[in-house]
């Protein structure tokens, strides 16, 4: 199943949106749905790291007094379950590839790949 896991508040996330042809997507809004242990699990197969997945600008590191950088994995992994907002987004899993964030090659790797299979 194609998916993506978004933040629907963020406009940067909306940009993005309104540039995919969402037909082909369920879209799960994290804020409203946090990540399963299953998803999270299903990501790091993917990436072999939970910190790939960390949104190394959330506010929370400031708020919170935490590091971003230097953190276990297995604290990652916390963080990750604790707070939607310490999840690089979107989080774009279409066939048997994922694209984590908005960084504009990761969207432009996406946009090919959707361009080549149709």
């Amino acid at each position: 199943m194609n998916i993506i896991y978004h933040l629907s508040s963020c406009s940067t996330n909306k940009r993005i949106l309104a540039e995919l042809p969402l037909e082909q997507f369920k879209l799960i809004d994290i804020k409203d749905h946090p990540l399963s242990d299953e998803e999270l699990e299903g990501f790091y197969k993917h990436t072999s790291s939970y910190e790939a997945l960390i949104n190394k600008r959330a506010q929370l590191f400031k708020a919170e007094g935490i590091a971003p950088n230097g953190q276990s994995e297995d604290r990652y992994r916390e963080l990750l379950k604790s707070h939607y907002t310490y999840l690089k987004r979107p989080v774009i899993q279409y066939q048997d590839k994922l694209y984590i964030g908005n960084a504009k090659s990761t969207v432009e790797s996406l946009k090919s790949h959707l361009e080549s299979t149709h």
